[in-house]
């Protein structure tokens, strides 16, 4: 192998690890949004609530636009900013709902039907391999929130509804996203998230305004805050790694979403919350896992190699 291939190895190996580390960090930020969003609960309108964090965040972001003045994006990537806007702020209104009216996990477990979308997009529109293992991780982890949700046997309540339908906007999101980091910063991206979705819910949520309290404001202020880091943290992960790659990494977050209910909120110790992380648990341990394998024997010459 060549020194420009050794070098361009190594350098995936390295994003393969990056994109890894970007997206565990992104799941303990959005489960912190969910803590932020189950403790306001539904007192709220959820429409009111979301374009509340939106707009707070698109302030927070509005340096990050700064690029877009001196170099204006071309009318098909404004078209892709758009699109995305629409989608994902629909999907945050819905998620809002579901948050307020069902445990947290559940909320969570439902919302990994994602993953499953965003790893066939991936496949089907950038024409990223679907290694075996990666479909396993995929699949199994989506075998968890089976185990935990138990369809057929639970009473199918609104905020279920609610979250089913928004799980597949969320992973048209994602791919648009992926999509948008080849040419465009993750500042870039982040801040016209924030600016696509706050138009997309502002009629809503003139429909439903009601005065917050300054409390519900303070809150909602920092449920910008981390939103947005979790989504810079997001975008980072998806230019760092493929989505086949960093998709099995999010499901870290049901776990996290599980303790949190049972800790903070008195949700029931439920058996099949228990086993189902476990699954999930299992199966990003082992993405991760093999990751790492492959990105060292892609970093790392074999002993043959280094003894000529």
């Amino acid at each position: 192998m060549s020194a420009t291939a050794d070098a361009a190895a190594g350098q995936a190996g390295e994003g393969t690890l990056a994109g890894i580390g970007w997206m565990v960090l992104t799941t303990v930020l959005f489960v912190s949004v969910t803590l932020i969003v189950r403790h306001l609960g539904s007192d709220i309108p959820a429409v009111q609530a979301a374009f509340i964090r939106y707009g707070i965040g698109l302030v927070m972001v509005l340096p990050m636009l700064h690029p877009l003045v001196t170099q204006p994006v071309r009318p098909w990537v404004l078209g892709l900013y758009a699109a995305r806007g629409l989608v994902h702020g629909v999907a945050v209104m819905l998620w809002f709902y579901a948050m307020a009216r069902i445990p947290i996990a559940e909320v969570t477990a439902i919302g990994y039907t994602a993953p499953i979308y965003v790893t066939l997009g991936a496949a089907l529109f950038y024409g990223e391999r679907l290694h075996l293992r990666r479909i396993a991780a995929v699949l199994i982890g989506f075998a968890g929130t089976l185990v935990i949700l138990r369809p057929g046997l639970a009473e199918i309540a609104p905020g279920h509804l609610a979250q089913l339908a928004a799980a597949p906007l969320f992973a048209c999101s994602f791919l648009i996203a992926k999509g948008l980091t080849r040419d465009q910063s993750p500042g870039v991206i982040v801040g016209m998230l924030s600016l696509g979705c706050t138009l997309t819910l502002l009629p809503g949520a003139i429909m439903v305004w009601r005065p917050p309290t300054l409390d519900e404001i303070a809150w909602l202020t920092l449920c910008a805050a981390v939103a947005t880091a979790g989504h810079y943290t997001l975008t980072r992960a998806f230019r760092a790694a493929p989505l086949t790659v960093t998709q099995p990494i999010g499901f870290l977050q049901l776990v996290w979403a599980a303790i949190l209910g049972i800790v903070l909120f008195g949700e029931a110790l439920d058996p099949f919350v228990l086993v189902g992380g476990g699954i999930v648990v299992a199966s990003v341990t082992y993405i991760s896992h093999r990751e790492a394998q492959a990105a060292r024997r892609i970093t790392t010459p074999p002993a043959a190699a280094i003894k000529h």
